[in-house]
């Protein structure tokens, strides 16, 4: 009999400092495991629950330069002073997150590319992706780099007021936010590994150690779901 499929879910905000502090790890299970990989938005900085952004920026530096120091992620001294301290600047994920929703439909393993993108975008190339023509931008490099067409103008529009993706967008992050309260944490990042009825939440130091922790985390929940007589 075949061993059930491995399964994992991972949790996320575009905008979240510790998901880009685990975006070595997430790119190694996105190459490693393609299939098994499902990304859930938590909506955690989108629409509703976005900010002003200078009443966040000096505590979003702060949290920059803790996740510099823990995993030698990049921030940059024009991340600082031309998104934290944009005096107009909106801490808002929404049209980010929608534009990894609408990529998804076209092909699932963009999602994960296209949030590695955005963050890469923002924390080092200091782009505004609260912006739908910014992250528009990013995600017709990424559809381009991945096989598939994307018209910037166009893509900005349907992030900005197609209808449908705006539901299909709150309908997966209330999903997300159902899935959460179901685990042991409530915050973003998680990566949640499932083999047939074994699961375990991976967070903190399995996801913020790289590509070779978060694989061997992997192995480990593997293990304790089929262990070795």
């Amino acid at each position: 009999m075949d061993a059930p499929a491995l399964r994992l879910d991972y949790f996320f905000d575009p905008f979240c400092g510790w998901c880009y502090a685990s975006a070595p790890a997430l790119k190694a299970v996105a190459e490693a495991f393609p299939e098994a990989l499902t990304m859930h938005p938590s909506g955690l900085f989108a629409g509703a629950r976005a900010r002003p952004m200078a009443a966040m920026a000096e505590h979003s530096w702060r949290n920059a330069t803790r996740v510099a120091e823990l995993t030698g992620q990049i921030y940059t001294s024009q991340y600082r002073d031309r998104v934290l301290r944009n005096p107009h600047g909106i801490l808002d994920s929404l049209f980010a997150t929608r534009a990894i929703v609408a990529l998804g439909e076209l092909d699932r393993t963009l999602e994960p590319a296209l949030l590695h993108a955005l963050q890469t975008a923002r924390y080092v190339d200091a782009r505004d992706t609260a912006d739908a023509s910014v992250v528009a931008g990013v995600a017709a490099q990424v559809s381009a780099a991945h096989g598939h067409s994307l018209d910037d103008d166009a893509f900005a529009a349907k992030l900005a007021d197609d209808e449908g993706l705006a539901n299909l967008t709150e309908d997966r992050m209330r999903e997300t936010l159902a899935r959460m309260r179901e685990l042991s944490g409530t915050g973003v990042p998680q990566l949640l590994a499932t083999v047939g009825d074994h699961h375990e939440v991976i967070q903190d130091g399995g996801l913020y150690g790289g590509a070779e922790t978060v694989l061997n985390a992997i192995k480990a929940v593997t293990n304790r779901a089929f262990p070795i007589h």
